[in-house]
This record gives structure tokens, C-alpha cells and sequence, in this order.
């Protein structure tokens, strides 16, 4: 029983290391800078993020991707697009919804572009404290 119960520990062990860097996104829950600045922590850690959504929050997460990318921080590795079905929540009948996953890794100069927004920041607390 007690190598049943390690085995499946295991199986649970393996299938959440290699989606530790996902972010499932809601365009409900958090505002979109939450999910900007938890992706740019992922690829300061994985050096690559998923970025995933159902339904009407793929044009969110499409925003997050596109503003990661602008700001020269990040460069599309693979889109998917698939569909997914869900229970309809008042009558429990079949939906298809939409689902997109796109995976995101780090530019060459990721790491110059987030230490010197980390410059800009100290910066301006300094400044903030000489002025009080």
C-alpha cells in the first residue's frame, strides 16, 4: 500500500514539474499587469512561460504576449490553439470553448532590461526618501 500511495506521489511530482511555469489566465481575477509582471518572474526563473486561456480571456493573454514582446522582453516560442469541452454551468450540457497556449521565452538582453528597470525603481525610491 505504502509503494501505491509513493507511486502516485511520484506520478503528481512529474506531471507539475514540467508546468511549473504556466499562468493561467482569467480576464475576471487579477488585472493585467498582475499576469505581466508573475510572467516576467517565470522567465527570470524558467527563462521561459506558458501563457494559457479559455474563452474570452485569450484576447488577455494575447495583450500580455504582445506587450512582453514590444517591450523587448520576450520572444513567441509556439502558439496552440485547440478546443476544449466544458459543462455549461446552469444545465450541465457540453460547450466548446476556445483555448490558447502560448509559450513565451526570454530575449538576449531580458536579464539588461530588467536590471536597469530595477535601477529605475531604486532610483526613484532614493529620490522619494531625499525629498521627505
Amino acid at each position: 500500500m505504502e509503494e501505491i500511495s509513493q507511486g502516485v506521489t511520484n506520478i503528481n511530482l512529474a506531471a507539475d514539474s514540467h508546468k511549473k511555469n504556466r499562468i493561467q489566465v482569467s480576464n475576471t481575477k487579477k488585472p493585467l499587469f498582475f499576469y505581466v509582471n508573475l510572467a516576467k518572474r517565470y522567465m527570470q526563473q524558467y527563462n521561459e512561460v506558458e501563457l494559457s486561456a479559455l474563452g474570452m480571456a485569450i484576447a488577455t493573454v494575447v495583450t500580455i504576449a504582445e506587450i512582453l514582446k514590444n517591450n523587448g522582453l520576450a520572444v513567441e516560442k509556439k502558439i496552440t490553439t485547440t478546443t476544449v469541452d466544458m459543462k455549461e454551468d446552469s444545465r450541465g450540457r457540453p460547450v466548446q470553448k476556445a483555448k490558447i497556449e502560448i509559450l513565451l521565452g526570454k530575449t538576449e538582453n531580458f536579464d539588461e532590461l530588467m536590471a536597469a528597470a530595477a535601477e529605475e525603481r531604486d532610483g526613484v525610491v532614493v529620490e522619494e526618501e531625499q525629498q521627505t
